[in-house]
């Protein structure tokens, strides 16, 4: 594929209904819910297309109002949904986001969902047949074998451009992923972990360099260091990019944005550090919202920061922007 901001990329994967206390406390004691939508491959097509990329979504949905809203919420963000199909038995999946101590803690209620019912027929859409990249996680295999089936036939034999991000979630799998994960990254052309994840699954003492030597195939791998910085080994070429200071609302769906901003810079024919600090300045976006797809930074503010210096981009704090949001 020859890079081009005009290329359309296809997302593929489940797309959930999630309730967050609105009031701020915890799940056991709000008396209020807010209702949103939370999916990795939603997240990422939301964002490409908040970018101005031609971004395609491809899921299933229950019919249900869920899965109406959930829809509804994708399609006005600007993504292409035509592909999505409503299971007329299955239904959308939930999830519930609870503020605990360290952190948020997230609740599934997606077994045997609506999106669990995908199979290698997806790849038959034309949404498929006409992009230009593919973008997987991690997750879609972990929902049910006909998905596991449908990430497999997609990674192997011939495919456009695919796009994975590890995504590893350990509430999803019923055996060890490790081995499998990696041999799907080791199938893709563009890989996402993060350091946690990789560390987790392939072993606790891993550094970024260990990681590239594990996935040795795909052209290029990002290995995400949480709100330290990232580092992208293109071929023989490793190029880190610190994260910039951000006041965090809620870490969930950063990982999704920084890979929208990555891809969007790699369609782009940009170098490989402006792709890592294109990553760093969409994740800001959702790290400033409690929910997982929030408003991208002030185009001229992004203009001013890609153009810093290598020695002055760590010094710039996004806390002092935030108002050019």
């Amino acid at each position: 594929m020859t890079q081009s901001p005009d290329a359309a990329v296809a997302c593929v994967g489940e797309t959930m209904v999630s309730f967050i206390p609105s009031d701020g406390t915890a799940l056991d004691a709000t008396e209020k819910l807010g209702l949103d939508t939370a999916g990795a491959e939603s997240n990422v097509a939301m964002y490409l297309a908040d970018h101005g990329v031609d971004a395609r979504w491809v899921s299933r949905l229950g019919d249900d109002a869920f899965g109406r809203r959930v829809l509804d919420h994708v399609r006005t963000a600007g993504v292409d949904v035509s592909a999505v199909r409503t299971h007329p038995s299955r239904p959308t999946g939930l999830l519930f986001k609870d503020r605990a101590k360290g952190g948020t803690k997230v609740s599934y209620y997606r077994h045997g969902s609506a999106a669990s019912t995908m199979g290698r027929d997806v790849l038959d859409e034309e949404v498929m047949r006409t992009a230009d990249l593919w973008h997987f996680t991690g997750i879609t295999p972990a929902l049910s074998a006909s998905c596991r089936d449908l990430v497999e036939a997609a990674f192997s034999g011939e495919h456009p451009i695919v796009s994975f991000d590890v995504n590893y979630r350990p509430a999803l799998w019923r055996e060890p992923p490790g081995p499998l994960l990696r041999r799907l990254a080791q199938s893709a052309d563009i890989v996402f972990v993060g350091l946690d994840e990789a560390q987790a699954l392939w072993g606790d003492d891993l550094r970024d360099d260990d990681v590239r030597a594990l996935l040795s195939s795909p052209s290029i791998v990002v290995v995400k260091d949480g709100a330290n910085a990232a580092t992208a080994f293109h071929g023989d070429d490793r190029t880190t990019v610190p994260a910039l200071t951000v006041d965090v609302v809620e870490p969930v769906g950063a990982g999704d944005a920084f890979a929208a901003g990555f891809l969007f810079g790699w369609l782009r024919g940009e170098s490989t550090e402006r792709c890592l600090r294109r990553g760093h300045l969409t994740a800001a976006s959702a790290l400033s919202v409690t929910g997982d797809h929030g408003p991208l930074l002030d185009p001229a503010l992004v203009d001013e920061l890609l153009e810093l210096s290598t020695q002055a981009w760590p010094d710039y704090s996004l806390t002092l922007f935030s108002r050019r949001i």
